[in-house]
């Protein structure tokens, strides 16, 4: 069993329009956008991150908003929910602020003993936010939520497949350990991690595969102190049979990719070098920053691609 897993790094998804994402997850969600660069593969797409004041690894939530892309299609194989942490007694607050910004798919629940709150981002992606009297992880401060009730960082993610006792095996290597069983869904937590350390996972046989689209989770990525962690990791993952990338540069983070049984795609990232190593903590996310080898591009850029508030 792996031991430098340290809970989750990042979630990545796709959205059809800048504009609206990046003021929904600033604004609604009062979260900070720490790095405004474009994707390296399509570098006239955007790739957006927002996260707490550092971008501390844990909290950041990123997109890929591409303009013309579909809706993805909600299966099996995929993240279905991207869960937050609020304080405890928090969520009538968030029932207001949401009703109060036209937020959709709002409702309560309750799971695993946790009182939550469900709602729709702009591309009917699903999130969730649940009461967590047990975070003290510190809030962004400045993204218009009273720091009482402010987002934390990740608590969660919910995977969705056809089954999941391929995936639960895999995390279980990974460092996870199974802490309940709820009807068909598995929550599996990692001890000792950085706060964001669980994951549920959700056995839907019958139901279809998902497409991906806007309002899709691309992968999702789980964090590693530094890249000797990671090549670490990388082997025993090559050594038990599985297929992983080599080790990519992307700028803010080395990362691995493979993968899983149930069809999700899983990142393992680097918490090394950061978001300041291109912009001081004050200023972060507000310039563009390219990668290296789309540099020359800056001129036109600069000129195409959507304009963003803050």
């Amino acid at each position: 069993m792996l031991d430098q897993i340290k809970g989750l790094h990042h979630v990545t998804s796709m959205a059809r329009d800048a504009r609206q994402n990046n003021d929904f997850i600033t604004h609604k969600l009062g979260l900070r956008r720490v790095k405004k660069t474009v994707n390296f593969d399509a570098p006239d797409v955007y790739h957006l991150y927002y996260g707490d004041e550092v971008g501390t690894p844990g909290s950041v939530m990123t997109y890929f908003p591409f303009p013309n892309i579909g809706k993805g299609r909600r299966g099996v194989g995929e993240v279905g929910t991207t869960v937050y942490s609020v304080p405890q007694g928090t969520l009538a607050y968030w029932e207001k602020r949401f009703a109060d910004e036209g937020v959709t798919g709002v409702s309560r629940e309750e799971s695993f003993g946790e009182k939550r709150i469900r709602f729709d981002g702009p591309d009917g992606d699903g999130f969730a936010l649940v009461e967590d009297k047990a975070d003290s992880r510190a809030p962004w401060a400045k993204g218009g939520i009273p720091a009482d009730e402010a987002i934390r960082g990740f608590h969660s993610v919910a995977l969705r497949l056809k089954d999941g006792g391929a995936t639960e095996e895999l995390l279980k290597f990974m460092g996870y350990e199974e802490v309940e069983k709820s009807g068909t869904i598995s929550r599996l937590a990692l001890k000792n991690g950085n706060g964001a350390d669980v994951v549920d996972i959700e056995s839907l046989p019958t139901a279809a595969f998902a497409d991906l689209g806007a309002g899709s989770v691309h992968h999702v990525a789980f964090a590693v102190e530094n890249r000797a962690k990671q090549l670490e990791v990388r082997k025993a993952l090559i050594d038990t049979g599985y297929g992983v990338t080599p080790v990519i540069d992307r700028d803010y983070f080395w990362a691995i990719y493979f993968r899983t049984p149930g069809g999700v795609l899983f990142e393992v990232a680097t918490n090394e070098p950061g978001f300041d190593r291109d912009e001081d903590t004050a200023h972060l996310g507000e310039a563009l920053k390219l990668p290296t080898q789309h540099q020359h591009l800056r001129p036109y850029l600069e000129q195409h691609l959507q304009k963003l508030e803050g």
